[in-house]
Parts: structure tokens; sequence; C-alpha cells
């Protein structure tokens, strides 16, 4: 793909808006990221970024129902959430690119808070909680290993929220005031991409979202998570076809200098079928059905995990002491040339093969310009190449200790 070219400027009221032109498409994209995710909320009131991000599809003042003149306009759209963002994002043909503006500029100046929508919205991210989190195996992973690895950091929570109560307890003076405070112009940049000129994004913003209110940037205080000094341990009996173990270790936030390190880290270990733990720990020594390592890339200082389902036959010291083996590995020898040259190879595949979609491009940009500039788009893989496997060894040897371990054991029930 190359350089992704855009341009950039901020409208009266505080929206930034980044325009990436690509004419060898007929569709445009319009992608707008709010900076606010699940580690803003209140943490006796937590899944509402989650919650938001359904009720943003429930209507506006002026548009009751939302997906039905995206559909006359040949559209798509949907929303994420994460511990960091909100993203919500519409593609369509470029010339219908004008409906995206109305659409989305409506939900940002006044969205439609009903009882009704919120009663709606409410039982479905309810029904969410339990179905993909309480009543599917592992599905609690996160929502047990977060409260052991954070004691202070609003990490601790997962995006859904803590418990099922704080949804349903959900008021609507409380969706109001977190509207008004996280969805303004100021908090928000808008990427529009695609088959589209700059003239046009500008006029179009001009008119659909200058007049918005600015309002104010939220001040952001989170806690600072304490270096941890001692290994911590849950188990956890459940209902699940395999025992299983989790490792998890404090690692830098995404804009730090070892974020790339760790997520090489992470590709030797488990990138493919000739990675370190699937070659040893799967095919050869059979001590895992599957076993992965990964980071969580989130913008403050994060979690890298080790993760895997144990064959029936092994038991959970023998798998245990296997990661530990692996990790050991890293500590004490050199990862090989031609393995990281290999895992290097495979992250710059993997990159190009992204930035293909349209979508993705907007996206990524979007999340850049957050992160420390739409700029950094471009020096990703610099960031990557740069990283020697000395840089591997030296965050192995300082991170990867039982002190800095958290441990989430799942047990089948007998």
């Amino acid at each position: 793909m190359g350089k992704i070219n855009f341009e950039r400027f901020e409208l009266k009221n505080g929206l930034t808006v980044i325009v990436h032109q690509d004419r060898s498409t007929p569709l445009a994209c319009l992608n707008i990221m709010y900076d606010v995710g699940s580690r803003d909320e209140d943490p006796n009131r937590t899944g509402f970024a989650h919650l938001f991000e359904h009720l943003m599809f429930g209507g506006s003042v002026n548009i009751p129902s939302y997906d039905s003149p995206l559909q006359v306009a040949g559209g798509s759209n949907n929303a994420f959430t994460s511990t960091d963002i909100t993203n919500y994002y519409i593609t369509l043909p470029a010339q219908n690119l004008e409906t995206a503006f109305w659409l989305e500029s409506d939900r940002m100046l006044n969205l439609a808070f009903t009882p009704k929508s919120l009663e709606v919205q409410r039982n479905v991210v309810v029904e969410e909680f339990r179905q993909r989190y309480l009543n599917q195996p592992y599905g609690d992973a996160w929502l047990l290993m977060r409260p052991m690895a954070y004691e202070t950091h609003p990490y601790q929570w997962a995006t859904i929220g803590k418990e099922e109560k704080h949804i349903e307890e959900a008021t609507m003076e409380d969706v109001r005031s977190f509207y008004q405070k996280h969805y303004r112009p100021k908090n928000a940049v808008m990427v529009v991409a695609g088959n589209v000129s700059l003239e046009q994004v500008r006029e179009l913003s001009e008119k659909w979202f200058e007049p918005i209110i600015k309002g104010d940037k939220p001040a952001r205080n989170l806690p600072t998570e304490k270096p941890q000094k001692k290994a911590r341990r849950t188990v956890a009996e459940r209902a699940v076809p395999l025992d299983a173990i989790y490792i998890s270790f404090h690692m830098c936030g995404k804009t730090e200098a070892d974020y790339q390190t760790w997520d090489l880290i992470s590709d030797v270990l488990s990138a493919g079928q000739s990675s370190r733990l699937t070659q040893r720990l799967v095919k050869e020594k059979r001590i895992f059905t599957s076993v992965n390592a990964f980071v969580m890339g989130e913008r403050d200082p994060s979690l890298f995990t080790v993760a895997g389902h144990i064959s029936q036959d092994k038991t959970v010291e023998e798998a245990e002491a296997a990661i530990w083996e692996e990790l050991e590995l890293l500590r004490s020898e050199l990862v090989g040339k031609t393995e990281l040259e290999k895992v290097l190879n495979q992250v710059e595949a993997n990159h190009e093969f992204a930035e293909m979609s349209l979508l993705n491009r907007a996206i990524s940009l979007a999340y850049h310009e957050l992160l420390d500039g739409a700029e950094s788009i471009n020096h990703e893989m610099e960031k990557y190449q740069a990283v020697t496997r000395e840089d591997i060894q030296r965050v192995a040897t300082e991170s990867l200790v039982k002190n800095n371990s958290n441990t989430l054991i799942y047990k089948r029930k007998s």
C-alpha cells in the first residue's frame, strides 16, 4: 500500500476532520471515533460506553429511524466499543455521501432519549452480558482476570461492565449526562475516506457538523496502576469442556517505545503453525489442544497474555510448567535472526492486507490521530523493523517474571 495520504482540518467547534482520498473505489466511508471507552466510566456505573454504542442506533431527534434512510442510500453501518474508544462507521456509494453526514451529525447534535429506547437497549446489553460472558464456556475469563491484574486502574473491568445491575439500574439522567459529557465535537475525530475530495468534505462538514455546540473536552485523570510485586492467582470451577490456563503480565501502553517489542514476542510465541507454542506445546508435546499469546493493545499500560486449553490427559501443573519453560527460553536465549525476520515479514504482510480495506484505513487514521497524530500511521512498520533480538530478551527478562504474573485457572466441574 505504501504511504497513506490524508489532509486534516478542524471545524470551529473543535471537531477534527481527516480526509483520505482514494479514487480507485466507488465507495466512501465516514468514520467517527469518540475519545471515550470503558476506562472513562464511574466504577459504580460501568458498561455505559458499550450501552451507548447501542443507544446511538435508537434514532435521533430529527431522524427516528437510523437504518431506513441508510438502506435507501445503499449503505451499511456498525460500531464497536473498547476500553479506550467508541467508534461508528458508515460505508456507502460515494455519490450518497451526504446521507452519512446527515445521519451522523444528527446523532451528535441530539440523540433521542426515550424511555422505550433505553429499556430496549438495556435489555439487549444485559442479554449480551449473559450470553457472551456468563453462559459461554470461558466467557467470564476477563471478568475474572481484569480485577485480579488491576487494583486501581479502570481497566479492571471489561467493556461490557462489571455486573449486569450497573446496566439494569442505568437511569435516563445517567445516560443523558454521559452523552453530554463525552459525545461532543471536541471529543471526536471524523475520517472521511474514499472517492471524495477535500473541498467536498469541508463543505459538507461545515454544513452538517459546524453548527453543533462545541462542548468541552472532558479532563481525564485516571489512577496509575502501581508496579505488581507479587504473583496473583485465581482458580475458577466451571462447566467447561477442558481445563484452561491464562497467565497475564503487565506491559507498556500502545504509544510507549516497547509496545512493538511486546507485540513481536506474542508473534514469536504463537503466530502461525510454526510458532514456538503451537509447534512445541500443541504438536510435539500435546500438552495443549490450542495455545495463544497476545497483547491487549490498550492506550494505557496493558496486559500481555498466554492462554491455552489443556489436553484432557494432561494436568494443569504440566501445562503451567510448559508455559514458564517457553518464557524462560525468551529470557535466556536470543531469538534466532531467521525467526525474527519471519515474524517481521508476517507483521508487514498483515499490515499491508489490513490496509487494502478502505474502512480499515479510515478507522486506523482516526485511532492514530487520537493516539499521537494521524501521521504516525505511516511509521508503524519502521517501529517494528527497529526492534532487535536484544530488545526482546530485555523485555522478557524484565517483565515475564513470576512477580508480574496473574494466573487464572479454569477447572472442569467434576
